[in-house]
């Protein structure tokens, strides 16, 4: 028996491919790790420094996770260890970066969520937490984000942007500044005009009443914010 030479490189070039966009993602998201961390060591001395009470932590999560606790707010980053290729339906796809090296449409992502610090304090399980920006990589180490407003509107240009130390930084605290600016709303009064004895014989912080910054408000149409 003979391998079918056809197949043996698919398999091969593909399984080369992807170890590539990993090994590119997985530096990335390092250097978000290293860049989150010296952001908030550098909050936490202004914070001494100016004798103010805001909190200000970073918290590795494993190799693939991390978190930072600023404010009333906690921002997750997440490096997803598998590769993806976009959609043919997908605006990127139809880019002339794409179509000469169709290679460079396959790319790992790192997720950044933001949740409310009292969600995790509490132990409020029920709470929601919301995907404000996700970042893919290519081989190449080019990006860019689909995201609310700072991130998803000023990291798009995937053909030109290098992933290096400065645009790390930028986008880190373009996260910082939108969850800064993203206010937990006072949910519309039907959706919480209800209560049930159970929630109400619950202790008190871990009622069953779910609390998000756009509770009952449809955040995937929010522009606004």
């Amino acid at each position: 028996m003979e391998l079918n030479e056809k197949l043996k490189d698919l398999v091969f070039d593909k399984s080369d491919l992807k170890q590539q966009v990993f090994n590119a993602t997985k530096e990335t998201f390092e250097m978000f790790r290293n860049t989150t961390r010296e952001l908030i060591e550098l909050f936490q001395k202004q914070n001494q420094a100016e004798h103010r009470n805001v909190r200000f932590e970073f918290t590795d999560r494993g190799d693939f996770e991390f978190e930072v606790k600023f404010a009333g707010d906690v921002l997750i980053f997440i490096m997803h260890t598998n590769v993806f290729e976009f959609s043919r339906d997908h605006q990127v796809m139809k880019s002339p970066y794409i179509r000469e090296d169709s290679k460079r449409s396959y790319c790992g992502t790192i997720r950044i969520y933001n949740f409310l610090a009292d969600s995790f304090t509490y132990q409020r399980v029920q709470d929601l937490g919301y995907m404000i920006g996700r970042v893919f990589v290519n081989y190449e180490k080019h990006y860019f984000i689909e995201g609310k407003r700072e991130l998803g509107m000023l990291y798009n240009n995937f053909n030109t942007s290098l992933i290096s130390s400065e645009s790390v930084q930028s986008i880190v605290e373009s996260a910082i500044e939108y969850t800064t600016n993203f206010d937990l709303l006072t949910p519309p009064y039907d959706e919480v005009k209800l209560v049930s004895v159970g929630e109400m014989m619950s202790d008190f912080d871990k009622k069953s009443m779910a609390t998000g910054k756009r509770l009952g408000f449809r955040f995937q149409a929010d522009t606004d914010v």
